[in-house]
């Protein structure tokens, strides 16, 4: 990361800080042939936008004033879904990402437990299944190299654990844990515990019996990746599996002016909860502070692809992929609608196409309310037919898509995502273009930690639909979005989703959330914005990431 990261005063007011010197992407559409390049923030908020001499005379005495030098200037990126406090931790440990066989992953944990004091458990992340094919998910491919050592893996998309039997014994587990939603602990033929942990119910489980570091290193961990954020240009984003530990991390930090992005908090409602969980949800709903709130859910309809858990309209090639997350779908809806009359806002995970298509179905029954409040989301929406496109395009439902999820795919489709779907649907992933073909509203996010939290990087997969670092042929290049829609994408059409009039756009009144670029993320090339520079990020009127060039 270059540059710096700025602290963030505690305070009521935002701060204030007039940028001169940049091309302003503005969208406002009326604005295109204004000689505007320049901006003045007070007390967080946009409060004049004109030519560098006008706003140089407005600067009032003290206000820092910032030479872009010709970069350009955009509404503060949003990621629409990401996972910022559990991903600081679950991201804990080694980086697991490209070890392609067991020899390699056994390498690995053997010099991560040699450094290790005894008693440490031994964590890592962003594992890839491609190398158990042969041998399936089990501790028996490594327990021999890291001996009564606890050691908790966990696969690239979230979804998926592995840990030892030392890792069992010390989270209590001597029978096998099956929740509603399907999240299980994985056994074998003999009823042996394999390890392996699928999905996140009992994911979070494991991860709750890890011993905890103290307050204050909890708090460093979710600084420093909101900082990483910040760093990278985003200057908000929202948590798609929140608790109430979530508000408080987010509540202590901004009491020690420590918190360097805006956020939203939709709290994970559990297949498990009860009508009681549910009501402390719902009495909760409007915590929020100067730049952090809630009053928002997250709902699971299915898993994911690789795995077999997506609920899909036909079964996968492997015989599986109809069970959806709830195993009493009229549950499902009783709840969305208790949430939807207490007039919060619904995330829904859906990868699958017939999960797309049953969540729409249950967002099309429930009464109408005040306009003043937004429409649902659906996450992910990875397969899609052409009926559940037809269908999204009329309901008025905003698509949160990860296009850059697509970097597991391979050029001859020999992936595990590809085989499983078959030659049949492949090409019906991530279907952002087809969104906008039929009117809906679509978002774009990283879902961090299972891809990248960098905006370039997801614009770059948005916009070129390949890896932008290898130039390989695009996947379905009628799916890939213009340079404006795109940047639309991560910065007013999801403050549209949300209700919001004051943000996505640079005008007069707008909130102070800003991105300044080197360059023009909108007209660079899809393979170099990953290099595009930033130069700025400004939340609420404050500096909290300056690059060196400035």
């Amino acid at each position: 990361m270059s540059g710096a990261p700025e602290s963030m005063p505690v305070g009521g007011v935002g701060g204030s800080v007039a940028i001169v010197g940049a091309r302003l992407r503005r969208n406002v559409p009326a604005a295109a042939a204004s000689d505007a390049t320049a901006i003045l923030i007070e007390g967080g908020v946009i409060t004049a936008i004109g030519t560098d001499g006008e706003i140089r005379a407005a600067t009032p005495p003290g206000t820092e004033t910032v030479d872009a030098r010709g970069g350009t200037l955009t509404p503060g990126l949003w990621d629409s879904h990401a996972h910022p406090d559990s991903g600081a931790v679950s991201t804990r440990g080694i980086d697991l990402g490209g070890v392609g066989t067991i020899a390699e992953l056994r390498d690995r944990l053997a010099a991560e437990h040699a450094r290790l004091a005894p008693g440490d458990w031994l964590e890592g992340w962003n594992l890839e299944y491609e190398m158990f094919e042969e041998t399936g998910i089990d501790r028996a491919t490594f327990e021999d190299v890291t001996g009564e050592r606890p050691v908790f893996l966990r696969f690239y998309d979230g979804h998926t654990g592995l840990v030892s039997g030392a890792a069992l014994a010390a989270a209590g587990v001597a029978e096998p844990i099956r929740y509603p939603d399907g999240s299980e602990t994985v056994v074998d033929e003999s009823g042996r515990l394999t390890g392996e942990l699928c999905e996140m119910s009992v994911l979070s489980f494991m991860t709750e019996a890890i011993p905890m570091a103290d307050l204050e290193a909890e708090l460093d961990r979710l600084e420093t990746v909101l900082l990483r954020f910040a760093a990278a240009g985003l200057t908000g984003c929202a948590v798609m599996d929140g608790a109430q530990r979530t508000r408080d991390m987010l509540r202590e930090l901004e009491s020690r002016g420590r918190l360097p992005q805006r956020i939203v908090v939709h709290e994970w409602h559990r297949v498990h909860f009860t009508d009681a969980d549910q009501d402390r949800i719902i009495a909760a709903r409007n915590e929020r502070g100067r730049l952090w709130e809630g009053g928002a859910i997250k709902l699971f309809s299915d898993g994911v692809i690789d795995t077999g858990t997506a609920l899909l309209h036909e079964r996968d090639t492997q015989g599986e992929g109809l069970r959806a997350a709830w195993p009493d779908w009229p549950e499902y809806v009783r709840v969305l609608g208790r949430y939807h009359d207490a007039g919060m806002l619904v995330a829904t995970h859906a990868v699958g196409d017939r999960a797309v298509n049953d969540v729409l179905d249950a967002y099309a029954e429930l009464p109408a309310r005040g306009a003043e409040l937004p429409a649902h989301s659906i996450e992910h929406l990875e397969v899609m037919s052409d009926a559940d496109v037809a269908k999204l395009g009329g309901s008025g439902i905003t698509a949160s898509m990860q296009p850059l999820h697509m970097q597991w795919r391979k050029e001859d489709n020999s992936d595990n995502w590809s085989q499983r779907l078959g030659e049949d649907r492949w090409g019906t992933g991530y279907r952002a273009q087809s969104v906008l073909d039929v009117g809906a509203r679509l978002t774009l996010g990283s879902d961090w930690p299972v891809a990248d939290y960098d905006p370039r990087v997801g614009m770059a997969w948005a916009r070129g639909r390949h890896d932008p670092a290898a130039g390989r042929p695009p996947f379905e290049p009628g799916e890939r979005l213009s340079g404006e829609d795109t940047l639309l994408a991560y910065t007013l059409w999801p403050a549209l989703a949300r209700g919001h009039s004051d943000r996505g756009h640079l005008s007069v009144g707008a909130i102070g959330d800003v991105t300044l670029f080197g360059g023009d993320p909108v007209t660079v090339a899809p393979e170099e914005l990953p290099a595009l520079p930033v130069l700025l990020t400004v939340v609420d009127g404050r500096v909290v990431f300056r690059g060196e060039a400035l």
